[in-house]
Parts: C-alpha cells; sequence; structure tokens
C-alpha cells in the first residue's frame, strides 16, 4: 500500500511531475493505513521540509513548500509546482507516500503532446527579444525563464554551455530569451527588467550571465553593481530601471507564455516543440538533430 521515497526516484524522473495522491478519497486512505503506520510522530514543517527537499531533488523544476496540515493520521502537505497548487499526503513519520501513483497532468496546448510518434509543433512568438547566435538558424529554441529560479540556473551553468558550443557557435541553432518571472521570487521582475535595460545598450545576454552567476544577489543595489561593472551608462542604466520603463515587456513576455500553456520555469519550445523543465543536454539534442534533419 505504501513505498519508501527512495523507490519513487525513478518514477518521478521519467515524468516532469510524478505525485502521490488519493484515488478513492482521504478516509479510505486513512482506513487502508491505520495498521500500518506505526512509526514516531515527526513535527508536520519537518515533514513538509524533508518532502519538498526530496522532491527538488528529483523533479525537473521548483517545487515550493506552501503549507501543511495534519489530515487524520497524515500530513497533507499542499506544495507548489509550475504555479499550481497540489496537495501531497504522506505518514506523520515522514518516510512514506501512498504508493498509488498518477500523473498530473496539465491541460494546456504546450502538454497536450499527442501519442504518435510526432511531437506537437506550437506557433510561438520570438516577439523582439534578445537572441543570441545567428538569426538565420535552422533551429529556435524560445526560452521562458526566471532569473531567480534555482532550476533555469541549472540549466544555464549545466546544459546552456554545450548547446552554444555544438549549436548556437555553429550557427544551427538560435536562443530566444523570454521573461517569465514567477510571483514567489521576489527579485525577479526587477532582474528581469535590469536585463532588458541593459539591452538597450546592447548587452542583453551580458547582463543574463552576470545575473544567473549571481542568483543570490538580485536586489536593484547589485542590477547597479552589475551594470557598472559592466561598463554601461549607468545613468541611463539607472533611470531605466528606476522608471519601469520595462515593466510592461516583462508582462508581455509573462503573458504570453501562459497562453502557450508555460506554468514554470524554464519552459523551451524547440521549433515550437515544448519541453519542460531543466533537463540534460541529451533531451535537447534528441529534439535539435530531429529538427535539423527536417530542414536539410
Amino acid at each position: 500500500m505504501a513505498g519508501k521515497k527512495e523507490n519513487l526516484t525513478e518514477k518521478i524522473r521519467e515524468n516532469p511531475w510524478i505525485i502521490s495522491t488519493f484515488v478513492l478519497g482521504i478516509l479510505t486512505i486513512i482506513l487502508l493505513l491505520g495498521n500500518f503506520y506505526g512509526g514516531n510522530v515527526i513535527p508536520a514543517d519537518e515533514a513538509g521540509k524533508n518532502l519538498v527537499k526530496f522532491l527538488n531533488e528529483n523533479a525537473p523544476s521548483e517545487v515550493i513548500l506552501k503549507d501543511v496540515s495534519p489530515e487524520g493520521s497524515l500530513y497533507k502537505v499542499n506544495v507548489i509546482f509550475q504555479g499550481n497548487v497540489i496537495p501531497v499526503y504522506m505518514t506523520q513519520d515522514g518516510n512514506y507516500f501512498i504508493q498509488n501513483l498518477v500523473p498530473i497532468s496539465l491541460t494546456s496546448d504546450a502538454q497536450q503532446q499527442t501519442s504518435s510518434d510526432e511531437p506537437q509543433h506550437l506557433e510561438v512568438n520570438e516577439d523582439d527579444d534578445a537572441v543570441k547566435g545567428d538569426s538565420n538558424a535552422p533551429v529556435t529554441i524560445i526560452e521562458f525563464s526566471d532569473y531567480q529560479c534555482p532550476f533555469c540556473g541549472k540549466f544555464w551553468s549545466e546544459t546552456l554551455p554545450q548547446i552554444t558550443s555544438e549549436y548556437i557557435n555553429t550557427g544551427k541553432v538560435k536562443l530566444v530569451y523570454r521573461d517569465f518571472p514567477l510571483g514567489f521570487h521576489e527579485n525577479a521582475q526587477k532582474a528581469a527588467e535590469g536585463a532588458e535595460c541593459a539591452g538597450e545598450q546592447g548587452k542583453y545576454y551580458d547582463m543574463h550571465d552576470k545575473l544567473f552567476s549571481n542568483q543570490d544577489a538580485l536586489d536593484i543595489a547589485s542590477l547597479k553593481q552589475y551594470a557598472k561593472e559592466m561598463g554601461l551608462n549607468t545613468v541611463q542604466f539607472d533611470n531605466c530601471l528606476d522608471s519601469g520603463a520595462m515593466v510592461d515587456e516583462v508582462k508581455k513576455d509573462l503573458e504570453e507564455g501562459q497562453k502557450y500553456g508555460v506554468t514554470g520555469t524554464p519552459a523551451f519550445f524547440i521549433n515550437g516543440i515544448y519541453l519542460s523543465g531543466a533537463q540534460p543536454f541529451s533531451e535537447f539534442q534528441k529534439i535539435i538533430e530531429e529538427e535539423l534533419e527536417k530542414s536539410a
């Protein structure tokens, strides 16, 4: 009826989000667990933090703890994943999920991939956002991202360098970065504005890299210091940042991303093919190579 958390790792990795949940209702599960549960009770907040830590080690994008409350002989742990509040139930010793696992399917256009071998291609607007690479490259990666998101930072540090060396620098791929600041990241909005302000001076990706390499320091004072270090016209940059001149630009990216079904970061569209989370290079390579073959 229940399984150790360690046994769920592979199943979670196979799906962007597989989570334990009730099928027949909380009372049924409590009855089934009545004779099973016998461990030592740990505090609710500790159980919640342990669960979120485990999920963040295996999920492709960030999981945030919202709240924890007792539910019969279990804890109900509400977590935020890709913009959705999702309840997870676990035993009060903090060791078990309910083993009956079901995938939580999001119903957006982006995530309703067909079951055929041919993936769905969406028409995703590049807008006038900054381009990294040859503007005429046959493959376009549009990234919706958040400068404060740790999984976005993971993609930037671990996967993007290989994509850059093998595909962007060789003229095969171009990257378009679009802003998707999540509401629970307090500095993400201003960081996005800061990158746009740097873009006015032709230094968008310089600031982009600076922000991802300093994710723990994205307050306004730090943004202005980065502009100074980069040799930008600081009067122009500071005026741009302080005036909110880029608020609408960032908001437009966020709203368009939501229309395409983006709910969390990072989210990618590779020639319109949706890919969610900080996936390894091999996942990007597979789609890129297929798209390059089509364009040959």
